[in-house]
């Protein structure tokens, strides 16, 4: 499901319950039919769409509600569904500006929360990296580069080597530095091919010590990949390492 901002979902809501024209109690049996409801009781579109659009709220407020309590920050999802409710029947407690307002500062605080913690974990991403490279660097048949790369020969070969402007032909296993994969063009079983000066700053230079038919691995500092940018499974400040063997060369049309 598509995210959304917390705020516009909750004032959806609100503006929702004010066009409402329902009688504010419900029956017992109103409550026991929406509980027991199936698939095949709803008949018409009008019917399926209204329950989609219950369940798409509801949805998403159990994904705000993990989200926020990994950031332990709970929600009272009670607390919510009595509000939802109430407004639903026009009986909200507060008006429109004032939902909003404490919507929002809900919203600014969680975002400080997940600042805090994207910062703390870019701090120990940095800190593992670090001492993981220290370390690395020790071991027989690992070379480390003036830039801080670190490679090591898995399969020699002679031959050809790229330079920057060049595209390769490559297979490559991505991980990070607890063995985590994060992308794999060998799981995928399909090679990639890809101009080497389009590409984090670690693959520019390590690939161009490779000939075509070697294997290396590649300890790249989080410098030389994606820095203090978080993207997928990679946090922000990760070392990462990478398998890559090298296919083919196609020189680019500068030559």
């Amino acid at each position: 499901m598509k995210k959304r901002s917390l705020v516009l979902a909750l004032t959806s809501v609100l503006a929702l319950a004010a066009c409402q024209q329902e009688s504010t109690t419900q029956t017992k049996e109103n409550k026991e039919s929406t509980v027991a409801i199936q698939k095949s009781d709803l008949v018409t579109d009008a019917q399926k769409q209204a329950y989609a659009l219950g369940e798409n709220m509801g949805q998403y407020v159990a994904q705000q509600s993990a989200q926020q309590a990994e950031l332990g920050y709970p929600l009272d999802k009670e607390l919510v569904q009595q509000g939802f409710n109430a407004a639903m029947n026009g009986n909200a407690l507060f008006t429109e500006a004032e939902s909003r307002q404490l919507v929002q500062a809900l919203q600014q605080a969680l975002q400080a929360n997940q600042q805090e913690v994207a910062q703390q974990e870019a701090q120990e991403n940095q800190k593992a990296g670090e001492a993981y490279l220290a370390e690395n660097g020790k071991r027989e048949g690992v070379i480390t580069t003036e830039s801080g790369l670190q490679y090591e020969v898995l399969t020699a070969a002679e031959g050809d080597k790229p330079s920057a402007t060049d595209t390769v032909e490559v297979h490559y296993h991505g991980t990070l530095i607890d063995g985590t994969v994060f992308d794999s063009s060998v799981d995928r079983g399909e090679s990639i091919s890809f101009p080497l000066n389009g590409v984090i700053k670690g693959w520019t230079e390590g690939v161009q010590l490779m000939s075509v038919g070697s294997k290396y691995r590649f300890h790249i500092p989080a410098e030389l990949a994606y820095g203090g940018r978080a993207t997928g499974k990679i946090g922000a400040n990760s070392a990462l390492i990478f398998d890559v063997e090298l296919i083919s060369i196609a020189a680019s049309d500068a030559k």
